[in-house]
């Protein structure tokens, strides 16, 4: 495999640009990099790859960028957290024609294997009403009701994969990625998640020393967040496994509410804030958490590290980036 074309989609973005990184620390010798960002937006670069600004939206583009491929992951979406996702549900879902073209194309290509990052957001909206939720097991994705545009645009992703596989033979793997976070991701600009908007919020009233915080909803909503590094090995684990032939949950089982991810953070930056709560801003579910039964039993292995761990070193990263005036467009460029 190390000679081998992989093909990383989204590299640009914060899960892909540490696949790569990961893939080229691994002594992998053939690697090529697509995003729609022009490259001096991309979170990471690396010198020795391939890589390409294409629109994958687009069938040309995506022949392109899978000509050659052994391996493709397409990790690639018009996507961010809720308070993207709940107003922008139409660009959400022309993400779809990412994954169709992308398939169609390695198909052509006769690409040998093919990865989806899906979402915990296929699940069943009822069944993610209550903050004390049970974890969701790969079944509660149907019958579907999953969330509004993001959500149903990755559950017809998961059977596109699904049926290209059984039609075409086209080898295909599916994660249902739980709150991913960690450092060289956004962190401002409307498209973060929690756990970086949580950590910008506390540095930002620590170095302003406003002493307050917003926190969207009433803080109760519990979710569960998983470290970059997890994601990248459970990632690469189910592309390489012969036996996960159905969407899998790729998430941490340990739950906490927004209230509790706020206490964890003012805890590393040594401060104590005011909560001014934001009832009307989006604030997705009132509970969602991975239940991961599944992925123990195929893997032997589960995410495990804890999220104080992983927020030590997000809070560190975004901390550095604002002290020193960068931003959700600052990029690095590894050699």
């Amino acid at each position: 495999m190390k000679d081998k074309l992989i093909v990383v989609c989204g590299a640009g973005g914060f899960i892909g640009g540490h696949l790569v990184a990961a893939l080229l620390q691994q002594g992998h010798t053939r690697i090529r990099a697509v995003d729609l960002k022009p490259l001096d937006r991309w979170y990471q670069k690396f010198p020795g790859v391939d890589n390409l600004s294409l629109d994958l939206q687009e069938l040309p583009a995506c022949r392109t960028a899978t000509q050659g491929a052994h391996w493709v992951y397409n990790l690639a979406a018009d996507m961010g957290g809720m308070g993207f996702i709940e107003k922008n549900k139409a660009l959400c879902m022309l993400t779809v024609l990412i994954n169709t073209h992308l398939l169609k194309a390695a198909r052509e290509a006769g690409v040998a294997r093919f990865f989806y990052a899906s979402s915990a957001c296929v699940y069943a909206h009822d069944k993610q009403t209550d903050p004390n939720v049970t974890g969701l097991v790969e079944a509660d994705a149907y019958p579907a009701m999953p969330e509004d545009g993001y959500g149903w645009e990755k559950l017809f992703s998961e059977r596109m994969c699904r049926h290209f596989t059984e039609d075409f033979g086209l080898v295909t793997r599916v994660a249902r990625y739980h709150n991913v976070y960690g450092p060289h991701g956004t962190f401002d600009g409307g498209r973060e998640k929690a756990p970086a908007a949580v950590c910008r919020k506390v540095i930002a009233a620590k170095l302003a020393g406003t002493r307050e915080i917003e926190i969207w909803g009433d803080g109760h909503q519990t979710r569960s967040f998983m470290y970059i590094d997890d994601c990248l090995h459970g990632t690469q684990a189910i592309m390489r496994s012969e036996n996960i032939t159905f969407p899998i949950n790729l998430g941490s089982e340990e739950k906490v509410s927004i209230n509790q991810l706020v206490d964890l953070v003012e805890s590393i930056a040594g401060v104590k804030l005011k909560r001014n709560y934001n009832l009307t801003a989006p604030k997705g579910v009132n509970g969602r958490n991975s239940e991961n039964t599944l992925i123990r039993k195929m893997l032997c292995w589960e995410p495990s590290i804890a999220l104080r761990t992983g927020m030590e070193k997000t809070y560190a990263w975004i901390h550095d980036q604002m002290k020193s005036g960068r931003s959700k467009d600052s990029v690095v460029n590894q050699s």
